[in-house]
């Protein structure tokens, strides 16, 4: 895979803890099954990961790192919940690394807009030991994008991507000119939850996770959603899960989707190939706008964003 042009990108966040895995997902997977996963990855050329430190409620950093990243794309947050300190994302880094056991990670990505200047400034420093290969920021507006490309083209260093939630019910960073922008300036956009944690599959197929029961009257009004990717999954010989990804995949977004089992990722890495119609996308829009229905929302972890400093 060229890091620079990713088809899809495999989430980790209910890797490593059966208790979370089952909460969120219906059900949980052993170690054997997520090895096997990732050999379907490398063999489906979409062998990615995007981490954070609290994911699989702490645990899928060291177990990824245990089995091995070799050979793997390893994309890394720092999360700023709390107010700039000098050395922070340094002590986070060497953390991860340890964690990966690697002596670099491919990208890193500051995961709020939190002091943006102070925190990137430190991440470029680590980026020039060589311990970060690219830079990208997660969760943040077109502004703040604009302000972060600003700070790293001083700096000499590229914007490498943005990673914000996307799919067919969000799409207000493409209303509000944020994708558009990242295409001009050759910036990959990542799309996370593009299944809504679950909530974009087939309706003919019983789960029973936390989401579905929390956002029962939502999944209701998503009736005529669901119908309209029955017939698209029908018509490209697809799952109804596959239309939301080759969704993100049509409009330019790199879909990322938790895989934890084979047929999982061999699925995501099909459905990244799928080109949707522009007539399918236009019915696929219609369908959403008119159930209205915001479950994650663009603007889900604002509240963890610190006010600029006066």
């Amino acid at each position: 895979m060229d890091i620079l042009k990713p088809t899809a990108v495999i989430g980790t966040n209910a890797w490593g803890s059966a208790l979370y895995e089952k909460a969120m997902r219906g059900s949980s997977v052993d170690d054997d099954v997520l090895k096997d996963a990732m050999k379907t990855a490398q063999e489906k050329d979409i062998p990615i990961y995007d981490l954070a430190r609290d994911y699989g409620l702490g645990k899928a950093q060291k177990m990824i790192g245990d089995f091995g990243t070799d050979d793997i794309i390893i994309s890394a947050k720092y999360t700023p919940f709390t107010r700039y300190k000098s050395g922070c994302v340094r002590k986070s880094l060497m953390k991860d690394l340890e964690d990966f056991k690697r002596e670099c990670v491919d990208i890193y990505w500051l995961h709020l807009p939190t002091d943006i200047e102070e925190h990137l400034n430190e991440i470029i420093e680590l980026y020039r030991e060589e311990k970060i290969r690219y830079i990208g920021v997660s969760n943040f507006t077109l502004d703040e994008c604009k302000k972060a490309k600003a700070i790293l083209d001083e700096a000499g260093i590229p914007l490498y991507g943005v990673q914000n939630h996307y799919s067919i019910i969000c799409r207000e960073w493409e209303k509000n000119g944020l994708l558009q922008w990242c295409r001009e300036n050759d910036i990959s956009f990542w799309g996370w939850a593009v299944l809504e944690e679950g909530l974009l599959v087939d309706p003919r197929i019983p789960k029973k996770t936390t989401m579905k029961f929390v956002f029962k009257k939502k999944v209701r009004k998503l009736t005529g959603l669901y119908k309209v990717m029955i017939k698209i999954a029908e018509r490209h010989d697809i799952k109804v899960p596959q239309v939301a990804m080759a969704f993100c995949a049509s409009k330019g977004v790199v879909p990322m989707c938790g895989c934890r089992k084979p047929e999982q990722v061999a699925e995501l890495a099909d459905a990244s190939r799928v080109k949707l119609t522009s007539g399918e996308i236009k019915r696929l829009e219609e369908a959403a706008d008119r159930a209205d229905v915001k479950i994650l929302g663009a603007d889900i972890f604002r509240f963890f964003v610190k006010k600029s400093k006066k």
